[in-house]
């Protein structure tokens, strides 16, 4: 992981979310071009900063730096959804899961 990652991550998960960077920025208690400094590589956010984000994403540190997790936040709905099921509904999604990965 790099800089850019970090960057393009935000700018991903902000993006899904459907708000601004300004708007993002003033709702973490930043000035108004904070997420934007961020996303164009002009700095990085402090550890501090990185949880407020975090927060604000409703996600841990952990699935934030999960690069591979494109939508976490619809995964995390989808995993939430799966709890509610019994043993035979969930041996049926997982094989259409492992169907749909074969493809």
């Amino acid at each position: 992981m790099d800089e850019k990652d970090f960057a393009l991550r935000l700018a991903r998960l902000r993006t899904q979310k459907n708000v601004s960077a300004r708007d993002m920025s003033l709702s973490i208690g930043q000035n108004p071009g904070y997420i934007n400094s961020i996303e164009n590589g002009k700095s990085l956010p402090s550890l501090t900063g990185i949880l407020y984000i975090c927060d604000y994403f409703r996600m841990t540190p952990s699935e934030f730096f999960d690069f591979e997790n494109k939508n976490p936040t619809k995964l995390d709905s989808i995993i939430n959804d799966l709890k509610r099921l019994d043993d035979k509904q969930l041996e049926t999604i997982a094989n259409l899961v492992k169907d749909l990965a074969r493809k």
